[in-house]
């Protein structure tokens, strides 16, 4: 999860809006991209070179230079199922990358401004509690999500990037992965491990939420981490295309 999940939707729904300012442009693929194999290189004792490791990240690296992508995959690419170990190796980075603390404290300040969970109180101590329990939502979220239900679940937690397309339906497919993942084998499913997941997730909060125990905080709890992670995918599909439009922009005439 990339954002706060407590709190207004309205917030994620209008960084939507920025997409078409920032494709504007994109030219549509005339074919498939040819999958990049490594070359091998020989040098002048007749020593083969190994070929490159793989990036630490997903594709394109760190969205606009911050933003961790350990789970976006390409799906141009031969599926290789996830041990339970890199599920969880997975969750643990997305929980402890360090943009999430800060992140955490961005909204926690927003929150003790607007005065949200007025039982926590105010000062140094009030800041403090916010920022362990919002921290907390994005911790135990994406245990959730990315390791334990995936694992018992046997779903893969990473984001296949549609690539090819127009904007919108891109777009579409992107929010559509909340509901639809693929699983071990490679075939499609709806996606236990992420509605579960976040409703679980929702529902351990009320431990750390005494005023917020109603099925109805649940409930919003639960669909805003939904939202934020529809919003996550967006980010995560049109990510490589807004990084190389801005770079063409660098470029010389």
């Amino acid at each position: 999860m990339f954002f706060q999940q407590k709190g207004s939707p309205f917030c994620a729904l209008t960084a939507l809006a920025f997409l078409p300012a920032l494709l504007a442009g994109q030219q549509p693929a005339t074919s498939a991209p040819v999958a990049q194999v490594p070359v091998e290189k020989v040098t002048d004792s007749g020593i083969t070179a190994a070929p490159q490791p793989e990036p630490k990240y997903g594709p394109d690296g760190r969205i606009f230079g911050v933003l961790a992508n350990y789970r976006t995959a390409d799906s141009t690419k031969p599926f290789k199922a996830l041990t339970v170990k890199q599920k969880f190796t997975i969750a643990v980075h997305d929980s402890f990358d360090w943009p999430g603390f800060f992140i955490a404290g961005w909204y926690t300040a927003l929150d003790q401004i607007e005065g949200q969970d007025p039982e926590f109180g105010q000062g140094i101590k009030g800041y403090a509690h916010r920022y362990a329990t919002s921290y907390g939502d994005q911790v135990i979220g994406n245990m959730m999500t990315e390791g334990v239900m995936p694992s018992l679940l046997r779903e893969d937690p990473r984001y296949y990037r549609k690539i090819h397309g127009p904007i919108h339906l891109r777009a579409l497919y992107a929010v559509s992965r909340i509901l639809v993942t693929r699983t071990d084998k490679n075939t499609s499913s709806f996606n236990f491990a992420e509605v579960g997941g976040n409703l679980v997730a929702a529902s351990i909060a009320n431990a750390y939420y005494p005023q917020e125990r109603s099925f109805e905080s649940i409930a919003e709890r639960w669909q805003n981490q939904l939202l934020s992670d529809a919003l996550s995918n967006v980010l995560k599909e049109f990510w490589p295309d807004i990084k190389r439009r801005m770079h063409h922009k660098k470029k010389p005439d």
